[in-house]
Parts: structure tokens; C-alpha cells; sequence
């Protein structure tokens, strides 16, 4: 018996009426009130330590938490307890928003897939840097996902991530530059080449900065983005976001298929690997990425790994299959040769 998936998970997915955001919120409700008890009992279980420095930075282990999943922070302790070796927050705003209009988040049950059109929803960064300076160091290595604030114009984007980072990056192990999300208006225009290159000539400090790109990105567009990372001084890439395709669906799932937002989940598991494959062989290994997409299982974790990721993320795979995937993935993605280089 999987305690998660047979006990934990459906009874999570009846909240609000099967309500996914409901349910999101009154997680993070309940992993924010854990005591010190708790958290110590959860880290016994779940932690595991397979250390492996990637740009410049040392992680516990090479499984970390999606940006989405806690974008206020408000949950911070109990992601390490949970067995995560990094935990990235955001995407966060330079000015407060509450998001796109509800229902803005859905489950596709049957494909093992989410479709999420949140639209940035957070408080801002002075509350998110408020919050961080109160908590002080986590156990783990932290990252930031900034995002342009909806109402900011696009030629005023870099002010506006300029913003964030000024407030953030004290707080932060990384940044990432969150530029392909589709559910701001606009905001993938900034992959091109001039938006990026004034993005990172502009954020350049004592902090790695990573780029967050698209799946949907053609590999032409691919690789005149990664000459600007590798020209500016990005620290990494971060493959990848969520897609506006709908391919690979269950049949039970198609009725939602209309539904605007980005698609993440088993969907998403090849072309993911695809990108990242692309990314590492393009630059040769110079540009450490982060693989992010489709991690259902260790074994698309490794597969990811052996396509040139030094590390993953989890995001539509722990709502579907639980902490339980953590560890496994940390176990079968414990480090077999250094990867500083990467």
C-alpha cells in the first residue's frame, strides 16, 4: 500500500469539491503550521543526502521543489523535511497581484497532468523579502523565480526584475528569471534575444542568475538564446516551463483541453528531456540546466539526468505521487561524478 496515493491523495482531491486550488491552499496551510516535532519526523523519513555542487552552489541532493508550488514562501520549513535537497519560491512579482480570475487551476486526472493559468498570483517582493528575513538560513539551498509584474509595460521590464532582485537576491542561492511563463500577457516576448541579453547585463551580481525558458521554443530559438546566456553570464538554464500544447492526453481528460494556461505533468515528460538533450549538447555542457517537466518517476528523473540536467525539479509529480518520489529520486540520482563543471 502507497500510504499517499491510496489514503493521503484522494482525500486531498475532494477538498473544495475537487476544487485544485483549494486544495493547494490548505496544504500549505498545514505543512506552514508543522511543529518542530513533525518536521523532525518527516525529515527522518524522507531525507537523503547525495551532495553535489552545481554553479557554484553545494546541494543535498539534486531533487528541488518547483517554483508554483509555495510562490509566497509561507511554507519554507517543511520542503527540506519532505526530502527536497532545494526549494525554489515564486514566481514573485515586484508589485503585489492576485492573479487571473478563478477556477485558474486544473486536474487532469487520468493524464497525470495539471493546466494552471494562475497568472503570477503573489504578495510581492517586499513581503516575500520580509518574510525570508525573518525565517533566516534554510537547510537547503534556496532559489528565487521573479516574474514581470502584470501591470509593468514590456519595455519597462527590466526596471520591474530589477526591482525584485534588488529586494531578493540577499535571501537567495540563485535567481531565476522567469521569462516564459504563458499566463502573462506578453512576457515570452522577453526570450528573444536583445530582452534577455539587457536582462542578464542587468541582474549581474554575486548571485547566479538562470533563465526559465519554454518547451513550445523552436531549436533555432533555443540556441540563439543560449549564445545570449552563455555571452551575458547566465549561471544556468532551467528546462523548462510549462507548454500551451495539448498532446498526449487522456481521452477522459480532453474536455478540459480548452482550457487556457500552461500544461505541466506526464505530458510534458519527453519533450522536457528533449529541450534539456538539446541545451546540453548545443553548449557542450558549458550551461548547467536544471531539468523540469514531467518527473513522475526516478526513472524520468534519470532519464532527464543523462540528457545533460545536473538537477530536477518536481512539481505536478508530487501532487500526483507524493514524497514518496522524492526520496526515490534522490536515491537514484545520487551523484556519480563530480559536476562543478556543469
Amino acid at each position: 500500500m502507497n500510504l499517499f496515493s491510496d489514503a493521503v491523495r484522494p482525500v486531498l482531491f475532494r477538498l473544495g469539491g475537487g476544487d485544485a486550488e483549494h486544495a493547494h491552499e490548505w496544504t500549505l496551510k498545514r505543512l506552514a503550521a508543522l511543529p518542530t516535532p513533525a518536521l523532525a519526523a518527516l525529515r527522518r523519513r524522507y531525507a537523503f543526502s547525495a551532495p553535489v555542487e552545481v554553479f557554484g552552489v553545494r546541494f543535498p541532493n539534486r531533487v528541488g521543489l518547483a517554483a508554483g508550488m509555495d510562490k509566497n514562501g509561507v511554507a519554507l520549513p517543511a520542503w527540506p523535511a519532505l526530502g527536497f535537497g532545494f526549494v525554489e519560491v515564486g514566481t514573485v512579482t515586484a508589485k503585489p497581484q492576485p492573479g487571473n480570475d478563478r477556477p485558474r487551476l486544473f486536474r487532469l486526472r487520468d493524464s497525470e497532468a495539471i493546466i494552471n493559468r494562475m497568472g503570477f498570483n503573489n504578495e510581492g517582493a517586499a513581503a516575500l523579502a520580509e518574510r525570508l528575513a525573518a525565517l533566516g538560513p534554510l537547510p537547503v539551498p534556496l532559489g528565487v523565480s521573479l516574474g514581470k509584474s502584470k501591470v509593468t509595460p514590456l519595455e519597462d521590464a527590466v526596471d520591474d526584475y530589477l526591482t525584485s532582485y534588488r529586494l531578493l537576491h540577499p535571501y537567495a542561492d540563485y535567481i531565476a528569471v522567469n521569462v516564459s511563463s504563458p499566463n502573462t500577457p506578453g512576457l515570452r516576448t522577453l526570450q528573444d534575444r536583445d530582452s534577455i541579453a539587457a536582462l542578464l547585463k542587468a541582474l549581474s551580481g554575486p548571485v547566479p542568475v538562470l533563465v526559465k525558458i519554454a518547451p513550445d521554443l523552436t531549436e533555432p530559438a533555443i540556441a540563439d538564446l543560449l549564445e545570449v546566456c552563455l555571452e551575458h553570464g547566465a549561471a544556468g538554464l532551467i528546462a523548462t516551463n510549462t507548454t500551451l500544447a495539448r498532446d498526449g492526453l487522456a481521452e477522459s481528460d480532453q474536455h478540459l483541453a480548452a482550457e487556457a494556461g500552461g500544461l505541466s505533468g506526464k505530458p510534458l515528460t519527453e519533450r522536457s528531456r528533449q529541450v534539456v538533450k538539446f541545451v546540453h549538447d548545443q553548449t557542450g555542457g558549458r550551461l548547467p540546466i536544471i531539468g523540469v517537466g514531467g518527473v513522475m518517476s526516478a526513472d524520468d528523473a534519470k532519464r532527464l539526468l543523462d540528457a545533460g540536467a545536473s538537477l530536477v525539479q518536481l512539481y505536478s509529480g508530487f501532487i500526483y505521487r507524493g514524497p514518496d518520489l522524492v526520496r526515490s529520486v534522490a536515491r537514484s540520482a545520487r551523484p556519480i561524478r563530480s559536476h562543478r563543471a556543469r
